[in-house]
């Protein structure tokens, strides 16, 4: 069944999961849309203002040659119009056209925002592909570029490019005014736009000096004020929304309204960093790449404030120290974490060129600012992010308010609040176990139907793999099977997932796990690390889940058992796409290469079930795996058909997963 975001069923379902005070809200959100649309005022007027929240001295310096060289690599390409955004090529960024999806070829209709069908890829074509180029984080690239290389050529093109979308996209008017989240983060960019042009002599000219750019710094304020994420929405967009805001108005702190502002974004700010983290560090949206933007966003707020001496609760700085930490913590031998949830490669903050590690720059900036623990991971790659927010951050070690905090003293393998567990062996090998919450807040947007399932790595390859998201909008059969039950390393029965999907965000009714073992003690010995969880979310049956890690043997267990009346089940085994499978029966032979040599395993499936390769399939979609937004590739899927009935004791299959060498 198709389910249309923008139907009357779907209103419906969407406003069941709401709360009165949030249904108030959008009540008051809707009256406020109805009369901006004839009320539009004018920008104050701004005499004397001056940017001081600049980079300090010899920062740049601190750049290191190899992040150097590849950010100039990227600013280049940038120069010459090439970029690819979620799987798209695009060669036209020398002079872009801002309300055209490159994927489509569809235009979006001008017109007042919050009028524009954004969710209709008929009318308006891939929003994402439209919102991506506006964030204007590539701009953020080539300022960078220009900061370390002192050429005008990439400053002047910025300058280019700010002028043209100033005068494309008037306050309130086309589709790049609908959504807060793309408001929040352009204006970061912004302001590091205007910090890194420091040293170019157009700068103010093109900033503080004029007057359609003071315009637009105020109106995005203004809209972030007055439409804030709300309620069952309130998950990362209000952080991107609060981390802009203030920002802005830290660094443009120009108009008789930006003390009101920062003050407001930085309350909301401290309360939904709290609110959208579990106190283990995790993100409660149990979607990692979330949690990579939610601390990339709230890095870059606490560095504005430093820069202008704006003091902030200690409570921001805790959670963000205890986010590194746990990051830190779930990553595997190459510093990939796991991949749960919804990923849409959204950025907070990007100012270096293709092929540096997120992941190793988000640890590099957290050892800068908070210090690394004796157990993390060595970071060996470098960037040039992370020497820019080390100028402006100050120490935790040197903040005299900093609340004293008892840091994990080895490294965690269990996260109870977040239901996420860890387990590893010899020969590097990682197990991601999943038994926490099926999502956040009552829509849970960026949850997938994934309850119990397990992702395993060797050495940093995708073995048993957590497939990933590839779509939002637009393909409807596409996001359906990326977050379904079948598209995840567990237990699917009578053909249904877990948890009840409303529609693309939005779950009416949500699995709920509890783990019931997790045992990821020291394995150096040869010991045994377990874990097991079940989940109530199938109506008379319960599924519960046992794994075990035998570190000697370098095998991996897995014991799925349905207690309840007879059902059909299906059980899934997503391979990493460098995976060939030479299936035999009930036998999987498993074969790979990483850094020149062979690798290979064997996976023994529960002989009950009859068992098939599936690869690259689309009607309906199965054996897919999707690296990025926007991108997918065939990938074997093993799916194992037959019955389970816990009345009978056939409820009960045992899957082995060995190494070799």
């Amino acid at each position: 069944m198709t389910v249309n975001s923008g139907s009357p069923g779907w209103y419906l379902r969407r406003l069941s999961r709401m709360g009165p005070r949030e249904v108030a809200g959008r009540v008051g959100d809707a009256v406020r849309r109805r009369r901006w649309r004839s009320a539009r005022p004018d920008c104050p007027s701004v005499t004397g203002a001056r940017f001081t929240a600049v980079l300090p001295a010899g920062t740049i310096a601190a750049v290191s040659p190899d992040a150097a060289k590849r950010l100039i690599a990227e600013a280049d390409r940038l120069m010459c119009g090439h970029a690819e955004y979620f799987g798209v090529v695009r060669d036209d960024l020398a002079d872009p056209d801002w309300w055209c999806d490159p994927k489509t070829g569809r235009r979006a209709p001008w017109g007042y925002a919050f009028n524009v069908p954004y969710r209709n890829e008929d009318a308006v074509g891939d929003i994402k592909q439209i919102w991506e180029l506006s964030r204007h984080q590539y701009l953020t690239v080539l300022a960078a570029a220009y900061a370390i290389t002192g050429d005008e050529r990439y400053a002047e093109r910025v300058a280019a490019h700010l002028r043209s979308w100033w005068a494309a996209n008037p306050p309130l008017r086309g589709v790049h005014w609908i959504s807060g989240i793309e408001l929040g983060i352009r204006l970061l960019s912004w302001v590091w736009i205007r910090r890194l042009l420091d040293g170019w002599p157009g700068v103010a000219g093109l900033f503080e000096g004029n007057p359609v750019a003071l315009n637009q710094i105020w109106h995005h304020q203004r809209w972030l004020a007055a439409f804030p994420s709300r309620g069952s929405s309130a998950n990362n967009h209000v952080i991107a929304e609060a981390a802009g805001q203030f920002a802005a108005a830290c660094a443009f702190g120009w108009f008789p309204s930006s003390a009101r502002w920062r003050a407001g974004a930085l309350r909301s700010l401290e309360r939904q960093l709290r609110r959208n983290t579990f106190d283990s560090g995790l993100n409660r949206e149990l979607a990692t790449e979330y949690h990579g933007l939610v601390l990339e966003l709230g890095l870059a707020a606490v560095a504005e404030a430093d820069a202008t001496r704006v003091p902030v609760p200690a409570s921001i700085r805790l959670v963000l120290l205890r986010m590194t930490d746990a990051l830190a913590a779930v990553v595997d031998s190459r510093l990939r974490p796991p991949r749960q949830g919804d990923a849409d490669d959204g950025h907070g903050l990007v100012v270096d060129g293709t092929g540096t590690d997120r992941w190793a720059s988000l640890l590099a900036t957290g050892d800068a600012v908070f210090g690394r623990l004796a157990w993390w991971p060595e970071v060996t790659g470098t960037d040039v992010r992370t020497p820019l927010l080390a100028a402006l951050i100050r120490p935790y070690a040197k903040i005299a308010a900093a609340p004293v905090v008892t840091r994990p003293p080895s490294r965690p393998g269990h996260f109870a609040d977040a239901g996420l567990t860890v387990l590893r062996g010899p020969g590097e090998i990682w197990c991601r176990c999943d038994g926490g919450p099926h999502g956040f807040l009552s829509i849970a947007a960026h949850a997938h139907a994934d309850a119990l399932s397990v992702e395993v790595r060797h050495d940093g390859v995708d073995v048993l793999a957590d497939p990933g998201t590839f779509c939002y909008h637009g393909q409807p059969e596409w996001r359906r099977y990326f977050r379904s039950t079948l598209g995840h390393n567990t237990l699917q029965v009578d053909g249904g997932d877990q948890s009840v999907s409303g529609g693309p965000f939005l779950w009416t009714r949500h699995a709920r796990s509890r783990v019931l073992t997790a045992d990821t003690s020291d394995t150096s010995d040869g010991g045994t690390a377990r874990w097991c969880a079940e989940h109530d979310g199938y109506q008379r049956s319960v599924h519960r889940r046992r794994v075990e890690l035998a570190t000697a043997k370098q095998e991996l267990t897995v014991v799925d058992e349905v207690r309840g009346p007879r059902r059909d089940v299906r059980l899934a085994f997503h391979l990493g796409p460098a995976i060939a499978a030479d299936l035999a029966g009930n036998r999987a032979v498993l074969t790979w290469t990483r850094d020149g040599e062979g690798r290979s395993a064997v996976l023994d499936l529960p002989g009950q079930l009859s068992w098939r390769a599936h690869r690259g399939e689309t009607d309906p979609p199965l054996g897919w795996y999707s690296a990025g937004f926007g991108r997918k590739e065939p990938a074997t899927t093993l799916v194992g058909t037959g019955f389970a009935d816990g009345t009978a004791l056939l409820g009960e299959f045992t899957t082995v997963l060995r190494f070799h060498g």
